[in-house]
């Protein structure tokens, strides 16, 4: 049987008359070409730059700012965020939505009115549900129509829609906080985020602390397994839980290197799969385990009680967890969110910086 595969793939170099997986670097050149052409995203010069150099990348979320941590704390961590990657030598590209347009990487004055936009009510989540009514209702043209004198507003996307605009733009890896997946008791309630759909459609490796632990952990795994979606746990063997590095639940499977992680995207890639890659990182500074779950409880009951549901239901619910917890879980995301920045470096260099 090994010697049968081994033949077919000869012959199928031997049909192409060049190596199998060649078309990789000039596909993301492609699609970094047809990404500043397009006159719905726009791109930071020095991401411009860096794309159309071959130099590596990564993308973020604008919700954890604008939604996920008090001001002036999440334009603190934003920025601080942007710089661990930059002394990587990789350069950083927060994503949102402004004013019609996709923007891919954004001004330290554009952070600090993202940051102050959330707690103003300027800030609009969107997944990929919410991306287009959002572009067209933000659009200047829109706004004049409305004789809307306000500030402008802000899109501030998720994992899903991060994800998207990261693969549009020619990114190919993206750090965040936590992953979405199936609420607690979603086999009833049929919640389950968007961000497991895109996982399942977009070519991205997202580097997180595992799933929210606000989360159904062990069902999110099995939709992730259903979907075919690589999962790794960054050297371990248990799926990490966001506030804690441990779940109880066994990692699908592992990885102890960003190499590892950038040779796995490539095969993909030369495979022509269109699913991404989740790599779990466990958390160096846990909050406290039992107290934190027994907020998280409190919270869910009490969102329950207000009818909130959802995509409102996860902001509620950590800000919630943070006063309950007198700021242990805060402490716990802003350091989380720095270690996964640091790993999401590593594994954006080498998929730059690697062929197959």
């Amino acid at each position: 049987m090994k010697t049968l595969i081994t033949r077919q793939l000869s012959r199928c170099n031997i049909r192409a008359k060049r190596p199998l997986f060649s078309h990789i670097h000039h596909r993301q050149a492609t699609t970094t070409a047809a990404a500043s052409n397009n006159n719905l995203i726009q791109l930071e010069h020095q991401v411009q730059q860096a794309l159309a150099n071959g130099e590596p990348v990564v993308a973020l979320e604008s919700t954890i700012i604008a939604h996920g941590m008090p001001y002036p704390q999440n334009v603190q961590v934003a920025k601080e965020v942007e710089d661990i990657l930059r002394k990587q030598n990789v350069t950083p590209a927060t994503i949102a939505m402004h004013q019609g347009v996709c923007r891919i990487g954004l001004s330290q004055d554009e952070l600090e009115d993202l940051a102050i936009a959330g707690p103003e009510g300027r800030a609009h989540k969107c997944s990929t549900r919410e991306m287009s009514t959002f572009l067209m209702r933000s659009s200047p043209s829109f706004q004049r129509q409305q004789h809307s004198n306000s500030k402008p507003l802000w899109g501030a996307t998720t994992v899903a829609s991060t994800m998207k605009l990261a693969h549009l733009a020619g990114i190919s890896t993206f750090v965040t906080g936590g992953s979405g997946g199936v609420h607690r008791g979603g086999e009833d309630t049929m919640d389950v985020s968007a961000d497991l759909t895109e996982l399942a459609r977009t070519p991205v490796v997202v580097v997180s602390a595992g799933i929210k632990s606000i989360l159904d952990i062990a069902r999110t795994l099995e939709v992730l397994e259903t979907n075919g979606i690589p999962v790794y746990g960054w050297q371990t063997d248990e799926f990490p839980a966001f506030f804690s590095p441990t779940s109880g639940v066994p990692c699908p499977d592992r990885v102890d290197s960003p190499e590892e992680v950038a040779h796995a995207f490539h095969l993909a890639r030369a495979l022509e799969l269109s699913h991404g890659f989740l790599v779990g990182v466990p958390n160096k500074d846990p909050a406290s385990g039992a107290s934190v779950e027994a907020a998280i409880q409190s919270a869910l009951e009490e969102a329950e009680k207000r009818g909130i549901s959802g995509p409102a239901t996860t902001p509620f619910v950590l800000k919630s967890v943070a006063e309950t917890t007198k700021g242990d879980s805060l402490k716990s995301n802003i350091a989380l969110v720095k270690q996964n920045a640091e790993v999401g470096g590593m594994i954006a260099k080498a998929i730059a910086h690697s062929t197959l």
